[in-house]
């Protein structure tokens, strides 16, 4: 059974409003922020579209962190290797965290601060201004958290400069 010419249409259900306007401002992580404008988490609120109810955020409130899915609306394209910012040599696209994916697909945890009626107020994002978001996971630590997993070509860079050692943004050339 072949899907090569599927195609798959999404409602975002709503926009993301951070800090960051150009991809040249944000980290490469929301919880990387050495080299950011400021140096702190980027604080962010997503307002949920109208033709969701309230309801759908009930219960959300109780939650530290969400999985935010959404879409890299600012990408032109993908390759199949790519230079991670961390150094080394190019890799499998799907070996890495690039934003030029085969699909524009993006994943991001990022901390809950408080849910005001359709308001999310999020600390720790990665993602820019206007950034459409598909959906939302709560972060369930005993089913998402796995401390102890390989992480591949990474586990190597971090034993050579440093675990949790990343750039800051790119600055322009």
């Amino acid at each position: 059974m072949t899907q090569e010419n599927s195609r798959f249409t999404y409602r975002p259900i709503g926009l993301l409003r951070s800090p960051y306007s150009s991809r040249l401002d944000a980290p490469h992580q929301g919880t990387v922020v050495a080299g950011t404008a400021t140096g702190n988490l980027a604080t962010a609120t997503l307002v949920l579209e109208d033709w969701l109810d309230e309801k759908v955020v009930q219960d959300l409130s109780g939650f530290e962190r969400l999985w935010l899915i959404f879409d890299f609306h600012r990408n032109d394209g993908w390759k199949s290797s790519v230079k991670p910012p961390r150094g080394g040599p190019k890799r499998g696209v799907l070996a890495t965290r690039s934003p030029h994916r085969p699909n524009s697909i993006g994943l991001s945890a990022v901390e809950l601060v408080s849910v005001e009626g359709k308001t999310l107020h999020l600390r720790g994002v990665d993602l820019l201004d206007g950034t459409p978001v598909l959906d939302i996971k709560p972060y369930v630590p005993y089913a998402d958290a796995f401390p102890d997993s390989r992480a591949g070509w990474i586990d190597e860079l971090d034993a050579a400069s440093g675990r949790f050692s990343a750039p800051g943004p790119r600055r322009p050339r």
